[in-house]
Formats: C-alpha cells, structure tokens, sequence
C-alpha cells in the first residue's frame, strides 16, 4: 500500500461517484433519460406492472434509475473514503478489494451490454485504475 495505490483506488471512485451523481441529476432535471417518442412517455405514465398496481412503468424507472445512481455515489464515497482515508484497512481486506473489483466488472458488463458509450468507457476507466492499485500492491 503506497500513495499511487491509493490515488488509483480514489481516482476510480471519484470518476463512479462522477458518474452516479451526473446519471442522479439526469434522471430528474431535463429529458435526457425521457423517451425521444413522447407517446411512449404518456404510454409508461398510465401502465401499472404486472406484480402490482401501485406503481406505473414510469415511476419505476425514475426510481430505477436514482437507486442505480445511489450505487455508483456509494461506492465512489465508501472506496473513495478508505483509499485516502483508511488504506491500510482496503489493501489488508482481500473481502473489500474483491467486493470492489466485483462491483466494478458489473458496472463495466452493465455498460458494455444494456448502457451507450459514456458510461462504459467511464467505468472501464475506473476498473482499469482499479485493477492497476491491486496489480501494484501485489507487487
């Protein structure tokens, strides 16, 4: 566990906690995540799911989206927090270095698979400065 090991391990939580709180703000200010076809907006505004009645399709996916932001801001704040604060405990905890990498490949197959551009090259940036602290304190 070194300085560099440490910024890589913070700089890959900033760029997730970057990206969470910018997907956040995008999922309630402006349209960037409406529908382009507006009737589709309408459509999922007046659908209720299949499991319950108490919610429509719209609904869900603005809180969909927020709880998903919630999981890149904490995981920005949490490996961000112990990589500068409290290294020693993140490089001595194969449990948190691993749940990290984890959490991190998730993110990067999501983006890869379901997502655009932005979002994948942002979290196959994180992973890689990621990967590069543990390829480090390995060594």
């Amino acid at each position: 566990m070194n300085f560099l090991t440490s910024m890589l391990i913070g700089s890959s939580a900033l760029i997730a906690f970057v990206l969470g709180a910018v997907h956040l703000f995008y999922t309630f200010a402006g349209r960037k995540l409406h529908p382009s076809d507006m009737a589709i907006k309408t459509q999922l505004e007046h659908t209720s799911l299949v499991i319950t009645r108490e919610t429509t399709m719209w609904a869900a996916w603005l809180g969909f989206n927020a709880s998903h932001s919630l999981g890149a801001l904490l995981f920005g704040a949490v490996y961000g927090y112990l990589a500068l604060l409290h290294s020693a405990l993140l490089f001595q905890s194969a449990f948190l270095l691993l749940l990290g990498l984890a959490t991190l490949s998730g993110y990067v197959f999501l983006a890869r698979r379901y997502w655009f551009s932005v979002p994948f090259r942002g979290f196959l940036l994180a992973m890689v400065a990621y990967v590069s602290a543990l390829l480090i304190n390995l060594s």
